[in-house]
């Protein structure tokens, strides 16, 4: 691929101001070497350690959660520490030591104190966490640097391995200095009453890293510490996860709801009960409001403590107000890893999904369906699409939303979600599972239909009646369909009541004319199965209104291999479609995200009418260009290692950005730039997309306009 250069390129919200970016943030870098990183407090080139990775996970979650402006963050801050039993003093440093707003660096304006460790190799998704009573070794080492009644100003500690989390708050008193064990910091600027109960706590907007990190926590929590089933575990997350969700909608986005806890609750045995007596209540009362995806016999049945844990987690953040692409990796990661079924679900790697929806460009107006949906990869890129897109109208692309700006969008979402957005999927849970990464999303379960679409309008699942009225297959509504069906021969179709809607088709035996070498139907026999991405060639270009567009995954077998069924396939996509693109990935793309070895490329059609299609059978359709591409790198190795750009001295390419982001400074919310420095991740699929944007720009999409046309036929024809 040839590379593309960028010009950065900061939108300005009209008549506001912004604070100067903070001393020391400026990028001295512009080329890393080898295994350094670029420092999120102080902007220079460090060298990434184990440890580094997870104190700069904790830094950029301090700006971006707590608004901690990096200019009052230390790394590597000396402290002076009593040895215990005696008058001796030593100095020792903290992590990422935080002072008050605005004041210089030193101890006597020392607030907060981090100590991160390297992340312990316990596996990825399973993992024993621990109490506050298990790790009161490393604690001692937090309360040290905390200091005791002499230095009564830093108050508050954590200690952090990037699996495990543990607070301290410091309370000096007339014997001395106590250290208590809390779920989390409060605020610092600002907080009234109380400092002890969340209910004085604002919600914050969730980081994409930490999001993901506390989902992989809860499910982690009661996987390994309350011994059950992976799945199980999975689904009893799930339903803490939906309950957070309604809580925020009928308390208004309130900390005064019933999803909360204080933070000192959790920590006692009382507290603990009363967390679960109220969230179970609040399920109670879920269940009531969404009997579609819950069932009465629906139940959590975690102990108090597990549920107080995943309480704490969740409960400081304000999930409605959190950046959509962040629930949204949060949530497919974990779905994803839970949910991979044996009947040939691949889930579609994220940055294959995210191209094929900006390269078909679903707009507000326009109705868009995946009728092999899994955990809803494709419905969740298409609702971060539309946000991004109105912000790009809006000219505050790469600002954070405000909370009228949240609202709006917010409500326009949940809209699109109900009239436009469409799923389907054979699989029960991963019906469910997708309904509820839409309600994460939009505020509302949307439209995700139990059905097989091979056998619709047929079939007896319960999602099919709803189906025919709201997505149906004789007079199609769909403009837009993205979808990565089953493959493999090993899970065939055979079922004829599925196979007979298709025999006017691909459904046929296929060979070649003995004389013309030209591939022809058999007329005396059909075939007993047939591999399911096939026939979803056909159904997906029924769905979809003429003019309507598709994006599917395939095999490459399909687009290439010289067989009378295979080169039939592409004879009847020819004849039905225009193609507008077509991307080959590398086998990389779904080693990593769905362990599966195959070469996959993404096509991108556009049904045509009636007309058109006699157009081709007559001989006088004009020829037309076709975007291709081959991309090489997806950012990352086989074994899901980053892969970076490099200079010709083999460096690691550094870009400088300037990302708007919101701090809480000095008791003040303000947006402001903040110029970053990060290394370039070597991945073709966004120059793809931009290439495509230029290719489109040269020569129009073919065929007629639907957006200009009236209806031209429904039927895409045999």
């Amino acid at each position: 691929m040839e590379e593309l250069t960028l010009d950065l390129d900061i939108p300005q919200r009209p008549e506001e101001d912004t604070e100067p970016v903070a001393e020391g943030s400026e990028p001295k870098v512009t080329t890393l070497k080898e295994g350094q990183v670029v420092d999120y407090i102080s902007g220079e080139a460090i060298r990434e350690t184990e440890k580094e990775k997870v104190r700069q996970r904790i830094a950029r979650a301090l700006v971006h959660e707590h608004g901690i402006d990096p200019g009052d963050m230390q790394r590597d801050f000396s402290v002076t520490v009593s040895e215990e039993g005696a008058k001796r003093k030593r100095s020792k440093k903290a992590d990422i030591a935080i002072f008050e707003s605005g004041a210089p660096h030193t101890t006597a304006n020392l607030r907060r104190v981090v100590i991160c460790k390297q992340e312990p190799k316990r596996g990825k998704y399973v993992v024993k966490l621990r109490e506050p009573d298990q790790a009161r070794k490393d604690l001692e080492e937090l309360q040290e640097l905390m200091g005791n009644e002499d230095r009564p100003q830093c108050a508050d500690g954590m200690w952090t391995d990037g699996v495990d989390f543990f607070f301290l708050k410091k309370v000096v008193g007339d014997f001395g200095a106590d250290f208590e064990d809390r779920s989390d910091w409060e605020v610092a600027d600002g907080t009234l009453g109380s400092r002890t109960v969340a209910s004085h706590q604002r919600l914050r907007q969730a980081d994409p890293e930490m999001l993901k990190i506390a989902f992989r926590r809860c499910h982690n929590y009661i996987h390994g510490n309350e011994g059950m089933p992976k799945d199980a575990a999975f689904w009893q997350f799930l339903y803490l996860l939906f309950a957070k969700m309604y809580d925020e909608r009928v308390s208004h986005g309130s900390v005064h709801g019933r999803f909360r806890t204080g933070l000192k609750e959790m920590f006692d045995e009382n507290g603990r009960a009363a967390i679960s007596k109220r969230v179970k209540e609040l399920f109670e009362d879920v269940k009531g409001e969404y009997k579609g995806v819950f069932k009465p016999t629906d139940e959590i049945t975690l102990s108090d403590r597990a549920l107080a844990f995943i309480v704490s987690e969740l409960a400081p953040y304000d999930l409605s107000g959190t950046d959509v692409d962040a629930k949204g990796i949060a949530y497919q990661e974990l779905v994803g890893t839970n949910l991979r079924g044996d009947r040939g679900q691949y889930f579609t790697p994220r940055g294959a999904v995210n191209l094929m929806v900006e390269m078909l460009d679903p707009k507000e107006d326009e109705t868009v369906l995946d009728p092999t949906c899994g955990t809803g990869g494709f419905l969740q890129a298409t609702l971060k699409h539309l946000h991004q897109t109105w912000k790009k109208e809006a000219g505050t692309l790469g600002f954070p939303d405000e909370k009228e700006e949240r609202e709006r969008y917010g409500d326009k979402l949940k809209e699109y979600a109900e009239k436009h957005l469409f799923g389907s999927d054979f699989d029960p849970f991963l019906v469910r599972a997708t309904t509820m990464a839409i309600m994460t999303l939009a505020q509302t379960t949307g439209n995700v239909f139990h059905m097989d679409s091979l056998a619709f309008p047929q079939g007896h699942l319960p999602g099919v009646e709803a189906a025919k009225k709201k997505i149906p297959l004789d007079k199609p509504t769909v403009d837009v369909l993205l979808t990565n069906p089953p493959f493999g021969a090993d899970i065939p179709v055979s079922d004829e009541s599925v196979l007979g809607s298709f025999r006017n088709g691909i459904a046929r035996s296929w060979g070649r004319n003995k004389e013309t070498g030209e591939v022809e139907a058999s007329t005396t026999s059909m075939p007993s199965s047939m591999a399911p991405e096939q026939l979803f060639i056909q159904r997906a270009i029924e769905w979809v209104k003429p003019g309507g567009r598709i994006g599917i995954v395939l095999p490459n077998g399909i687009l290439s291999n010289p067989g009378p069924t295979d080169e039939a396939i592409r004879r009847y996509i020819l004849r039905n479609c225009w193609v507008l693109a077509s991307v080959e990935l590398p086998v990389e793309t779904f080693i990593v995200d769905a362990n599966v070895n195959i070469l996959t490329t993404l096509l991108f059609l556009k049904r045509k009418t009636r007309q058109e299609i006699q157009n081709h059978d007559l001989g006088t359709e004009k020829a037309y260009p076709v975007f291709m591409a081959v991309a090489e790198k997806v950012g990352f190795d086989r074994r899901g290692n980053d892969l970076y750009k490099r200079e010709s001295n083999g460096e690691i390419v550094v870009e400088t950005e300037v990302v708007m982001e919101r701090l809480r400074i000095r008791g003040k919310e303000v947006t402001r730039p903040l110029t970053r420095s990060k290394k370039v991740i070597d991945n073709d699929l966004p120059v793809i997309a931009e290439k495509y944007r230029k290719f489109r720009a040269e020569y129009p999409v073919p065929g007629v306009d639907p957006r200009t046309a009236g209806s031209a036929g429904t039927e895409a024809g045999a």
